[in-house]
């Protein structure tokens, strides 16, 4: 286990790519007895049953810790993909959704990309903490950080620093919580997902919104990279633009201007 602080590595992310929203914890757990005290449920605590990209906003967005279980959850492909459904095929299960709302040509390619997608075994895990990474009481299985293309950069570049290979990404466009989510954890390798339309239509993901995903394990390494990535050449975020030139003007400009001696 590396020796991390996670409020300091919380605030460090968010002050050195000026984050818009809170960076996750998330953990897989067995059931729903392995909360921490005052965790908030969605179907408990505030009444009603939500998409799995909704906990994660608020999470990052409120600062909120909240624990989902298959009660809490409304989400039918999220519910399928994370092995809490009755599914007794998950890919036909999804394939029909992609079928039926016209995401695959036919039943051959929807099958393909169903049979592609990470997926949680049944009864694997019954639980899923979600929580500010400043405020985590457990070691993080996952780390997602939501930000802008020019700020997954960054963190692409803090990756590859220490561990001298690139970031991996499958983008379809739906259930990507799954790639976001299932994928760095069962891989323990990062991931780049674009969030699709679940979450934007649910969870208020904006339209320049990406999320990078770590393996929890990884973050002391991963915020050295950060620190580390670049410096020599200045890199950060924002990104600073190169001034040291001589502009030059339209010709009308350029004409007045030695007309006045200016140029």
């Amino acid at each position: 286990m590396e020796d991390i602080r996670y409020p300091e590595a919380s605030d460090f992310l968010s002050n050195s790519l000026r984050l818009r929203t809170l960076p996750v914890s998330v953990n897989f757990l067995k059931g729903e007895g392995d909360f921490p005290e005052k965790t908030r449920r969605p179907l408990k605590t505030f009444g009603k049953r939500m998409a799995l990209c909704q906990v994660v906003t608020m999470a990052r967005l409120y600062g909120t810790s909240v624990g989902v279980t298959k009660e809490d959850l409304v989400c039918v492909p999220a519910s399928i993909a994370f092995g809490m459904s009755g599914a007794k095929d998950p890919a036909a299960s999804l394939t029909r959704l992609f079928c039926e709302g016209n995401y695959s040509r036919d039943e051959e390619a929807g099958r393909k990309e169903a049979s592609d997608l990470f997926r949680l075994n049944p009864g694997e895990y019954g639980a899923l903490l979600f929580s500010p990474l400043s405020k985590s009481v457990m070691a993080p299985d996952v780390v997602l950080v939501y930000g802008n293309p020019a700020q997954v950069m960054r963190l692409a570049q803090a990756w590859s620093w220490f561990e001298g290979v690139r970031v991996a990404g499958h983008f379809g466009g739906k259930v990507e919580c799954s790639e976001y989510l299932i994928a760095p954890f069962r891989e323990q390798a990062p991931r780049m997902a674009v969030p699709g339309m679940g979450d934007r239509v649910f969870s208020l993901t904006q339209d320049d919104e990406m999320v990078f995903a770590l393996p929890g394990g990884t973050l002391a390494r991963f915020v050295q990279g950060l620190k580390e990535a670049g410096s020599k050449v200045g890199a950060r975020y924002p990104v600073p633009f190169y001034l040291n030139f001589q502009p030059e003007f339209p010709k009308n400009f350029q004409a007045l201007g030695k007309e006045l001696g200016i140029l």
